[in-house]
């Protein structure tokens, strides 16, 4: 392939620098706001703005051969957007109050997994800048290299700089990945500069950056054939967070049964240090799944249809098993595999809250399907709730919201697999 003339790359670089320049006016605005729970409103307004700039820019990649000037547009824009939000109070998402509590539980030297923000006797523990007010009765339900990981910063500026920090190496791994199956580097783009992705990790901190730089890394290591590095990784991205359990069957089925001890002895030696919790080891984990409920979609459909939540979470699994077993009779690659399962296991998910879409987000530089690309902009409604929640008022989705949220992307999906359909008995006729 020829590279792309100066004059033939000048319009789209150009027109990717003036999408970087109003990403980056709307990013240094949110920067600004320190205090997001009284300008939710104002603050979904922008994300979709972004998200719209953000879409724009994702075209312009797939549809022109880009430069090394675009590239670089690409790579410092990354860098600018995530710098204008990091200096912001994480006040539209409260999950940093909670590790920074657990951080301070750990050097205590106290389990985890026996204790709550409610238990007697760790009134010192508390901030009271920064109370916690959702499962304050409830023990961690974090794995532990993520446990870990709270135990290694202070201040909530501290752990915005580590999450950022691995959200910045997740593109580069992505940029690895690229460049070992010879795709346009630009492709990057689609992860870069997700508004969803910097306003979860540069603005709100959240630690779901560690498991997915983790899997990424694993996923290269699949690609250059180191199969115990590669699932040494994985088990380091589920000790991180579970989702990534969902690449295990297809892992080992592409690698020797001995790599299943790996994976367990790995994910045995980060649970010794807990195992004093006994029987509550998965407690909070269990307490979580029984007890929350949010953002969902055909989750909610499940159990409009007359389901209890725990025959609704029944026919979920099922169905997210029936996806897995698709994908190792089809022999997906892992990329496309990822995205597949992960897509599937948010939308059947009973909580699939908007910074659990930053886990699509790294494989849609690979198969950039629009109602993914999609998705991943509409969900920042998922923040709605925050302003009944910040009055006061109990945590509740709005159905109207939902709809906004998602008709348009199944909307899509289902026509796209009309198409496919329609295509496929086409080519049965003609043949």
């Amino acid at each position: 392939m020829q590279n792309p003339s100066a004059a033939s790359t000048l319009l789209p670089t150009l027109g990717l620098a003036g999408l970087a320049f109003g990403l980056r006016a709307i990013f240094n605005s949110l920067g600004r706001w320190q205090n997001l729970e009284a300008r939710v409103p104002e603050f979904i307004t922008l994300a979709l703005a972004a998200g719209v700039l953000y879409l724009a820019a994702v075209y312009l990649v797939e549809r022109y051969r880009l430069d090394s000037p675009a590239l670089l547009i690409v790579l410092l824009g990354a860098l600018m957007f995530r710098l204008a939000v990091l200096p912001s109070a994480p006040s539209i998402s409260t999950d940093l109050y909670r590790y920074q509590w657990e951080g301070r539980v750990q050097r205590l030297h106290i389990n985890p997994y026996t204790v709550a923000p409610a238990t007697p006797g760790l009134r010192e523990l508390k901030d009271p800048r920064h109370p916690i007010e959702a499962g304050r009765t409830v023990s961690t339900a974090y794995p532990p290299l993520s446990e870990w990981s709270f135990s290694w910063a202070r201040t909530l500026p501290a752990y915005k700089r580590l999450y950022t920090g691995l959200d910045l190496a997740t593109v580069a791994v992505l940029l690895a990945l690229l460049g070992a199956l010879g795709q346009p580097l630009h492709r990057v783009l689609a992860y870069a500069w997700n508004p969803t992705v910097i306003v979860s990790f540069a603005m709100c901190g959240h630690h779901d950056a560690l498991a997915i730089v983790t899997l990424l890394a694993a996923i290269l290591f699949i690609i250059h054939r180191k199969p115990a590095v590669s699932i040494s990784f994985l088990a380091l991205s589920v000790l991180s967070k579970f989702f990534s359990l969902l690449l295990l069957p297809i892992c080992l089925k592409r690698s020797r049964a001995a790599y299943a001890a790996l994976f367990a002895a790995v994910v045995t030696v980060a649970y010794l240090p807990y195992l004093g919790a006994g029987r509550r080891l998965f407690a909070g984990l269990s307490d979580y799944a029984a007890g929350w409920e949010g953002n969902d979609s055909l989750f909610r459909l499940i159990r409009a249809a007359g389901n209890s939540k725990a025959q609704a979470e029944l026919v979920a699994a099922v169905v997210v098993l029936m996806l897995v077993a698709h994908a190792l009779k089809n022999r997906m690659e892992p990329l496309g595999v990822a995205l597949f399962l992960f897509a599937g296991l948010l939308f059947l998910s009973p909580n699939a809250f908007p910074w659990y879409f930053t886990w699509i987000v790294p494989f849609l530089c690979f198969y950039p399907r629009a109602p993914l690309l999609l998705i991943t902009v509409t969900c920042v409604l998922g923040y709605a709730p925050v302003v009944a929640y910040a009055a006061g008022q109990p945590y509740r989705d709005s159905p109207f919201i939902l709809a906004l949220e998602y008709a348009p992307v199944f909307g899509w999906l289902a026509f796209q697999g009309w198409q496919e359909i329609r295509s496929s008995r086409m080519e049965s006729r003609n043949s």
